[in-house]
């Protein structure tokens, strides 16, 4: 099977990886990827987000498969363009990945599905930004309708933050708050079949003990000790399932990968929101918790046939990733640095630990920075405390000037905080 990857960031890689490792995978190409995916697949050029040109590349390499990574892709049409062109793509219509492209059609969705969510408001106005606000009262919780690459989100004690939040989007929605940790839980998808992954923690804000500005992520975990073993049973049965369900009725099937943002409080579990896409970094442990081949999995997604798939397999291993910044992540992060150790990984660590690129790019032989996450490092072990010692002895190899990471990923799950 030939595979095309489109995206660049690390949660291709780690798709890249898992791919490159299926026996049935017998050609791996990546666009636009990075310095990192250019060790497990070819890479070649592309606009991620012309339909067209990413259709005509994946004809023209002979793909028997597209994996569409990141969400503006999806939102723009880039799958509808490929499946036009006779070639299966995992990852969803435009139509249907407006259930992360909108927030305002994401609840009306759930809406119609029965699904647990927070109460909310969609505003266009000051007038009713103000209502809103006053409504629920702190803390407000204001998102920014469309995407915004995981930080359209705030949540804040202070009105004026939020009222300033909600008038710089053209269309918000404001919700109550939602209490109680945060699990980000993975389905695959054909439209039909729902097949639920491994559930995973990650942590939006910047610094240590959940403070600083959010970001796209700092890290993740998984498995989650804390969590109810019925937990998955149980989102299949009130949230994922049931939003499939009402996406087919309304005529825009989803396929691909649904992901639900989930607060288990104190009255229940909550969706928070729905992502068209895998999320970045909650892929990086799942994934490498994942035994099961992927490819077949991920085909038999895009071709309709996900039924016909055997029960995933997993291991018992725990997985923690670490995020490593830039300088001045997420405000106006610093690139262009050379990044030092990444041969002193992958030989005093690996298999164990290893390093996964977002933000990177080779110039000459140096790798240097090129965004504001720039790289995760990602570890096994046969518990959260083992697996996070093996995370943080690998970030301790990689030198990167100003760069910044929590120390704190994983810990209290771990026991250890």
């Amino acid at each position: 099977m030939k595979v095309l990857v489109i995206g660049g960031g690390a949660r291709e890689h780690a798709l890249c990886r898992s791919l490159s490792l299926d026996p049935d995978v017998s050609a791996l190409y990546c666009a636009p990827g990075n310095a990192g995916i250019a060790e497990v697949a070819e890479l070649r050029p592309v606009d991620a987000l012309d339909g067209a040109a990413v259709a005509a590349l994946a004809t023209e390499l002979g793909a028997d498969l597209v994996v569409v990574g990141p969400e503006a892709p999806l939102v723009a049409g880039v799958g509808d363009a490929v499946r036009a062109a006779g070639i299966p793509v995992f990852g969803p219509s435009a139509e249907a990945a407006q259930l992360e492209g909108s927030k305002a059609f994401a609840k009306d969705v759930m809406a119609a599905a029965g699904v647990p969510t927070a109460r909310s408001y969609v505003c266009t106005t000051p007038e009713e930004v103000d209502a809103a606000l006053d409504a629920f009262g702190a803390p407000y919780v204001v998102k920014d309708d469309g995407l915004a690459a995981g930080k359209g989100v705030v949540v804040t004690e202070d009105i004026e933050a939020a009222r300033a939040h909600a008038l710089a989007c053209d269309r918000v929605v404001i919700e109550e708050y939602l209490d109680g940790p945060e699990v980000s839980l993975f389905a695959i998808t054909d439209g039909v079949t729902v097949v639920p992954l491994q559930p995973a923690q990650d942590f939006k804000r910047a610094l240590d003990g959940d403070q600083g500005p959010n970001t796209g992520g700092m890290g993740a975990y998984s498995p989650l000790p804390w969590a109810d073993p019925k937990l998955v049973d149980e989102v299949m049965e009130l949230v994922l399932q049931p939003t499939v369900d009402e996406l087919r009725r309304r005529g825009t099937p989803f396929s691909g990968l649904l992901y639900a943002g989930l607060a288990i409080t104190g009255r229940g579990t909550r969706v928070i929101e729905f992502n068209a896409r895998f999320g970045d970094p909650e892929t990086q442990v799942v994934l490498a918790r994942l035994l099961t081949p992927l490819a077949s999995v991920l085909l038999n997604a895009a071709n309709g046939t996900l039924a016909d798939e055997p029960p995933l397999v997993w291991r018992d291993d725990a997985a923690v990733t670490v995020v490593i910044a830039s300088h001045n992540y997420p405000d106006t992060p610093r690139t262009g640095d050379p990044i030092e150790g990444l041969a002193e990984v992958a030989a005093e660590d690996a298999p164990d630990a290893y390093v996964l690129h977002a933000g990177t790019r080779r110039e000459g032989d140096a790798v240097v920075s090129a965004g504001g996450r720039v790289l995760s490092v990602t570890a096994t072990g046969s518990d959260l405390a083992q697996a996070r010692e093996k995370a943080y002895t690998a970030v301790a190899r990689i030198r990167l000037d100003g760069s910044q990471h929590r120390t704190d990923i994983a810990a209290k799950a771990a026991g250890l905080g």
